[in-house]
Parts: structure tokens; C-alpha cells; sequence
């Protein structure tokens, strides 16, 4: 395992496996979210309160999910790439930024969009959509700090510190319903032992989680590639492969 960890860390030999994975992990999240997106809105029942308004959780419950998943991922990376070097780990976590941000802002929208019908506000500063927000933020400073930087290595090193600073903003989102009072409901997926979602709702919530996450290698690993190829233009491997298309 080890052997094949350092030899994907590898820019040349990630870059040609990463070309023969993306094809596969393209048809498989277009499967998964076409799955998701039909159990969610066409097949999965009207709820009983909510009535269909509830549906906008198939967007934003996963989103939420990809926001914290992708900035422990980015945090993870830059850290090893600050202590170890590794220059695949700077590009993974530069490139999760961009994306990590999309999914942050998408459901802040998406749970206004569905805070409006059932709080009858589009935005209120609790607990957990403040935190949320602030996670946007830390996302947004990792990018504006890392494009303000010429040096690649040098911008890797400062936006590593960033994004492990922000880490204590994860477990404050996650436990903000139990920590606080607050209008945004508690888990309901979490609970395994009793999840309070009828089996109909959680089959396609779950099928879009795993889209989601399809969805982000997806696109980390295209972003990663051009990434590299930037940093590795001048190498001997980036020259031939040039000269070969």
C-alpha cells in the first residue's frame, strides 16, 4: 500500500492514472445522480408537513455534507504537504478549494431557499448557518491567499496554515444543533440506530451523498491534472507528452 501511495504521489504517473479514472468516475456520478435525483423528486413520498418543499433536502443536506468533507481533505493535504513536501498533496488541496466554496455556497442558498417557507425568513444568524458562512469565508481566504502568491510552494505553505487554523470550525458546525439553541433541526441521517427518515427519502438522499462525493473527485482530479501539468511544464515528461499531441 505504502509502495503504491508514493508512487501515485507521483505528477507523472497521477497524471496517467487520474486520465484512465476519470472516464469511470464521470459515468458512475452521472449514474448515481440521476438515481438520486429521480428517487428524490419524482419516486420519494410528499412529506406530511413539509410537502414538497421538503425535496430541497436532496441538494442540501449532501452539499452541506461536501462542505466540511472537502475542507478536512484540503486541511489533511496541506498539512502534508507542509510537513512532508509532497507536492501532489499542495495540489489536491489547492484544487478542493474552488470546489469545497461551491458546495458551501450552495447550501447556504439552498437552505434559505428552504429556511423562507418553514422559519418564514430567508436568513437568521443561528448556529449553524453563522458557522456555515464562516466556513464560506475560510474557503474564500485559502483562495485569495494562495492566488496572491506567485511562489506555488510558498502560497501551498501559507494556505496549509489557513486551512488547518480553520479546522476548529468543523466540529462547531456538526454540534452546533447540540451545543446551542438554535431553528436549524438536529441530525436525522446520523442516527443510525433510529434514523428519523422514512427508508422512501434516505435511499435517494444517500444515492445523491455518494454523487456528490463522485461529483467532487471528478472534478478535484481534472483540476489537479492542469494544476500539475502548470507546475511540472518545464519537466522533461510534460515536454514529450507536448510533443506528442
Amino acid at each position: 500500500m505504502w509502495k503504491f501511495l508514493h508512487k501515485f504521489s507521483s505528477p507523472k504517473y497521477f497524471y496517467s492514472f487520474s486520465g484512465r479514472l476519470i472516464p469511470w468516475v464521470g459515468w458512475f456520478c452521472l449514474a448515481f445522480m440521476l438515481a438520486g435525483l429521480i428517487g428524490g423528486l419524482v419516486l420519494a413520498p410528499m412529506d406530511y408537513q413539509q410537502k414538497d418543499s421538503y425535496r430541497i433536502i436532496f441538494i442540501h443536506v449532501p452539499a452541506a455534507w461536501m462542505s466540511m468533507m472537502i475542507y478536512m481533505i484540503m486541511a489533511i493535504a496541506g498539512g502534508i504537504g507542509l510537513v512532508w513536501r509532497i507536492k501532489l498533496a499542495e495540489v489536491i488541496a489547492a484544487s478542493s478549494a474552488p470546489i469545497g466554496a461551491s458546495f458551501t455556497f450552495l447550501a447556504l442558498v439552498t437552505g434559505s431557499l428552504w429556511g423562507k417557507p418553514m422559519w418564514g425568513a430567508w436568513w437568521v444568524w443561528d448556529a449553524r448557518l453563522t458557522s456555515e458562512l464562516i466556513l464560506l469565508f475560510l474557503y474564500l481566504g485559502v483562495i485569495a491567499l494562495h492566488s496572491a502568491i506567485e511562489d506555488k510552494r510558498i502560497a501551498a505553505r501559507a494556505t496549509a496554515v489557513l486551512a488547518l487554523v480553520g479546522v476548529v470550525n468543523i466540529p462547531i458546525i456538526h454540534y452546533s444543533v447540540e451545543w446551542w439553541n438554535t431553528l436549524h433541526q438536529g441530525a436525522t441521517i446520523t442516527k443510525f440506530d433510529a434514523p428519523s427518515i422514512h427508508i422512501s427519502m434516505l435511499i435517494p438522499l444517500l444515492l445523491m451523498a455518494v454523487a456528490f462525493k463522485l461529483y467532487y473527485l471528478l472534478t478535484v482530479l481534472m483540476r489537479a491534472r492542469c494544476e500539475v501539468l502548470e507546475r511540472e511544464r518545464n519537466s522533461s515528461w510534460v515536454q514529450a507528452l507536448v510533443k506528442n499531441t
